[in-house]
């Protein structure tokens, strides 16, 4: 086989369509672009959601509720579940980055604890919230709460 030799497979090349180029090419006066009118001529763009004059879906389809650009989410633990934590990953401190390694939350998650269930392990605890209720039996099982920024 030499440089002079090759050639594309059989069967992989198609040959051009060459729109626009009289009666002869098969594809007539109109160049398959049906007879007059904006979507004939060149530089045609139609409007995005434009659905040919019936009325557009976003515009059909009713508005509802509210979305409240400020409220904050947090990724919510309670108690019980700490509890099952510790013994499954073994962790040492309740951090963000704790939870992140072991991948319990994702990198951006704010945490908060809840109280319901009960904690007996002395832990140290570093949230971006927690209850009152969740507070006072972490400090009555000898731990302690810091709140991360």
């Amino acid at each position: 086989m030499k440089l002079h030799n090759l050639q594309p497979a059989k069967g992989s090349t198609h040959k051009e369509k060459r729109l626009g180029r009289g009666e002869a090419s098969g594809k007539g006066g109109t160049s398959t672009k049906g007879n007059k009118g904006g979507q004939s001529r060149t530089g045609y763009k139609s409007k995005m959601a434009h659905e040919g004059g019936q009325m557009p879906i976003q515009r059909r389809v009713p508005k509802r509720g509210f979305k409240n650009p400020d409220r904050v989410e947090y990724r919510v633990f309670n108690l019980g579940q700490i509890e099952q934590l510790l013994e499954k990953y073994g962790l040492t401190e309740f951090s963000p980055e704790n939870l992140y390694t072991n991948a319990l939350i994702s990198r951006t998650d704010l945490i908060k604890i809840l109280g319901t269930g009960e904690i007996k392990t002395k832990l140290n605890f570093r949230v971006h919230a927690v209850s009152e209720k969740a507070k006072s039996a972490i400090e009555a099982a000898g731990g302690s709460v810091e709140i991360v920024k």
